[in-house]
C-alpha cells in the first residue's frame, strides 16, 4: 500500500499518525514517512539515523497535535523535513442526559469534537433532545463504554447524580488512557464519591484523574454556564493551561516574578 493510501485509510479508520516528508536536499526530496503512536513506521527517509530522529519528534508533534518543519544535519548534509500530523478527532463522552448535558453537547460540537450522550433512561437519551450530539446511546455504562474508543484524545463527563451510573462509569474510566474524567457534583458527593472508590481499592494516584467539582469556576448556576465551565475545563487539559485569567499572567510577566 503506498503512502497516500495508508494515511486515506487511517484517515477513514480514525487512527492517528504523522507524515514526515522531505524537502531538501533535492536528491532525497519526497521521501515520505509515516510515523503511527507506538513509535512504528511504513516507509523510510532511506537514512537510518534520520527515520530515528524523525520519529521521535513526530511522535511530539502528534502528541501536541501541531506539524513543523524541522532541520537535521546528518553526514554533513542538512536535511528539511515537513512533519505534518493527523491526531485522531478528539471526543466528548457524556454520561448522563441531564439539561445541563444539552448545552454541552452544542459547545462540545461547536469546537470539534465529537460528542456521544449515553444513558439508560428512554426519556432522556432521545436524539431530539440532543441534536447536536453525534451519537445518543441508550444503555448502562457498563454495556456502553466498552465499546467506545477510550483513548487520549477521549474527554469523559459524567453528569449523573446516581450511583448506578457513577461506580461503573469510574470503574471503567479510571484504567483507561482518557485524557479528562470529569464528575459533576457538590463537594460532599465529592467526598462520598471518593470514600467508595478508595474501599473499591482505588489509589490516591487513580483518584487524582477525577476533576470534581467538575469546570472552571467561573461563578455561573444555570445549565448553559455549567457547561461552559466544563467545556473551558476540558479546553485548558486538552492544551495544558491552568486556565487562569490571561491578566495576571501579564502581571507577572511584568512584575518579573
Amino acid at each position: 500500500m503506498d503512502t497516500f493510501e495508508i494515511v486515506r485509510q487511517a484517515l477513514h479508520d480514525e487512527r492517528a499518525l504523522a507524515l514526515a516528508t522531505v524537502i531538501a536536499p533535492e536528491s532525497s526530496a519526497g521521501k515520505k514517512l509515516v510515523v503511527w503512536p507506538d513509535g512504528t513506521m511504513d516507509g523510510s527517509l532511506e537514512v537510518p539515523r534520520l527515520d530515528e530522529r524523525v520519529v521521535e519528534d513526530a511522535l511530539r508533534l502528534l502528541a501536541a497535535e501541531q506539524p513543523a518543519m524541522q532541520a537535521y544535519r546528518l553526514h554533513e548534509n542538512e536535511y528539511q523535513v515537513f512533519i505534518e500530523v493527523y491526531p485522531v478527532p478528539p471526543q466528548v463522552i457524556i454520561v448522563g442526559a441531564t439539561h445541563t448535558a444539552i448545552p454541552l453537547s452544542r459547545f462540545a460540537r461547536d469546537l470539534g469534537y465529537r460528542v456521544t450522550v449515553t444513558d439508560a433512561r428512554g426519556t432522556f437519551a432521545r436524539r431530539e433532545r440532543f441534536p447536536d450530539a453525534h451519537r445518543v446511546i441508550k444503555g448502562w455504562p457498563q454495556d456502553v463504554l466498552p465499546n467506545l474508543r477510550l483513548d487520549e484524545a477521549t474527554y469523559l463527563v459524567l453528569l449523573s447524580h446516581d450511583s448506578k451510573f457513577d461506580q461503573p462509569t469510574l470503574d471503567i474510566a479510571l484504567p483507561s488512557a482518557v485524557r479528562y474524567i470529569g464528575a459533576i457534583g457538590s463537594r460532599k458527593t465529592q467526598r462520598e464519591r471518593f470514600e467508595r472508590l478508595r474501599d473499591s481499592g482505588y489509589s490516591e494516584e487513580q483518584l487524582s484523574r477525577i476533576y470534581g467539582p467538575i469546570g472552571l469556576d467561573l461563578g455561573g448556576r444555570s445549565a448553559e454556564e455549567t457547561a461552559l465551565a466544563i467545556i473551558s475545563e476540558i479546553t485548558a487539559v486538552r492544551h495544558g493551561a491552568d486556565g487562569g485569567y490571561m491578566r495576571r499572567r501579564l502581571q507577572t510577566a511584568e512584575s518579573g516574578t
